[in-house]
């Protein structure tokens, strides 16, 4: 599955991000945090419920998630006082909140392979 938004690629088969075609670089947990706000970014994402899914239910503390949704916000380009992508609802968890145009996995061909007649 392929995420538009802004000048944003999120393509989940890949596991990449990327910013007007130039990869960013992103850990894996702060990638699957945005996929999964991405991915249900029509309702507010629980605390408890990114807990559970991206750590799977280890214990963490409030400012590892903390950390974690700050570095999401910096890889797509917003930030915690702007919250134009991820929105921090007090007391209830967060939400992506941009537009975004989905498309299915149709990967590109890769260049360094050779097409056999």
């Amino acid at each position: 599955m392929q995420f538009l938004f802004r000048d944003h690629l999120l393509d989940t088969d890949r596991r990449e991000l990327s910013r007007e075609q130039v990869p960013v670089a992103v850990e894996p947990q702060v990638f699957d945090l945005v996929v999964h706000l991405m991915e249900n970014r029509d309702r507010v994402v629980s605390k408890d419920e990114l807990i559970d899914k991206i750590w799977h239910g280890r214990s963490v503390s409030e400012s590892t998630l903390t950390s974690r949704i700050n570095a999401a916000r910096k890889a797509i380009g917003d930030n915690g006082a702007n919250q134009a992508l991820i929105r921090t609802i007090a007391r209830k968890g967060f939400r992506f909140v941009g537009d975004v145009e989905t498309k299915l996995g149709a990967a590109a061909p890769d260049p360094g392979r050779v097409a056999r007649a």
